[in-house]
C-alpha cells in the first residue's frame, strides 16, 4: 500500500511530464523513431538531476523501438549485411560516449546544439526522403562504419539512439529504400541505446530514481504500442516530423540561451 501510494504521488507530481512522454511515444513510434531527443528536451527543463536524464531517455527509447524492430524484421525489411556494417562502430562508440563523465554545463550545451541540428535534419528530411534509390548506389563497409561510429558516439554521449540523425543522412546518400532506411534506423536506435545505457551503468557517478523511471517507461510502452498501430493513411509522417522538429528546435534554442547567455 505504501509503495502504491508513493507511485501515485510520483504520478501526480509529474503528470505533465508523463503526458508529454505519452504523446511523444505515439508520434515518434508512428514514424519509426524512439523519441529520445524529445525526452531529453523535456527532462532538461525539469528539476530531474541531469545525470539521470540520459539514462531515462535511453530506457524509454529501448521500450519504444523494440516493438518496431521486431515488426520490421518479421516483414523482411532488413538487409543485414548493410545494417551490421553500419552498427559495426556505432555500438562501441555509443558505449564510449555513454561512459564519458561530462560536466553539467557541457552536457546541456551539447544537448542544445544536438537538438537544433536534429530539428534541422528532421525538417529537411521531407525533401531528402523523396530521392529515389539508385540501382548502382553501393555504400562501402568503411563508409557505413564511419557514419555509424560518429553518430553512435554523439548519441551515446548525449543520451539518444541516433535515429533522428541517421535516417536523414541515409536518405541524403540514397542508402536504400525508404522502408529499409526506417527499419535500419529502428535497429540502430535499439542497439545504440542499449550500448550507451551499459556505458552509463559503468560510470561511478551513475544513479537513477526508480519510481519515475518505471512510470515513464510504462507510459512510453503504451504510447509506442498505440503509435505503431496507427494507420499510415490516418496521419502524415512528414507533418508529424515537421511539428516535432519545430518543438525540438524551440527547446534546443531555449537550453542554449539559458546556459550560454
Amino acid at each position: 500500500m505504501i509503495e502504491f501510494q508513493q507511485i501515485l504521488n510520483a504520478i501526480l507530481l509529474n503528470w505533465e511530464i508523463i503526458l508529454l512522454f505519452f504523446v511523444i511515444a505515439i508520434l515518434y513510434s508512428s514514424v519509426g523513431f524512439g523519441g529520445g531527443s524529445s525526452y531529453l528536451a523535456i527532462l532538461a527543463l525539469t528539476g530531474i538531476a541531469f545525470i539521470q536524464i540520459r539514462a531515462i531517455a535511453l530506457l524509454c527509447n529501448i521500450i519504444v523501438v523494440t516493438g518496431g524492430t521486431y515488426i520490421f524484421a518479421k516483414n523482411g525489411h532488413y538487409n543485414w549485411k548493410k545494417v551490421f556494417s553500419l552498427v559495426l562502430l556505432s555500438v562501441p562508440m555509443a558505449f564510449v560516449g555513454g561512459y564519458l563523465k561530462i560536466s553539467q554545463m557541457f552536457f546541456f550545451v551539447l544537448l542544445g546544439i544536438t537538438l537544433v541540428v536534429a530539428a534541422l535534419l528532421m525538417w529537411f528530411s521531407k525533401n531528402i526522403s523523396n530521392f529515389q534509390l539508385k540501382s548502382n548506389n553501393k555504400t562501402s563497409i568503411s563508409k557505413n562504419a564511419s557514419i555509424g561510429g560518429i553518430i553512435g558516439f554523439i548519441s551515446g554521449m548525449v543520451g539518444i539512439g541516433g535515429g533522428v540523425f541517421l535516417a536523414p543522412v541515409l536518405h541524403l546518400i540514397n542508402w536504400d529504400t525508404p522502408k529499409k532506411i526506417a527499419a535500419t534506423s529502428s535497429f540502430f536506435i535499439l542497439v545504440n541505446s542499449i550500448s550507451g545505457l551499459i556505458g552509463q551503468f559503468q560510470n561511478p557517478d551513475f544513479f537513477i530514481e526508480p519510481k519515475i523511471t518505471f512510470i515513464l517507461m510504462f507510459t512510453v510502452f503504451i504510447g509506442g504500442q498505440i503509435g505503431s498501430r496507427l494507420s499510415a493513411n490516418f496521419i502524415s509522417s512528414f507533418v508529424l516530423k515537421r511539428i516535432t522538429a519545430i518543438v525540438i528546435a524551440i527547446v534546443g534554442i531555449r537550453i542554449l540561451w539559458k546556459f550560454l547567455l
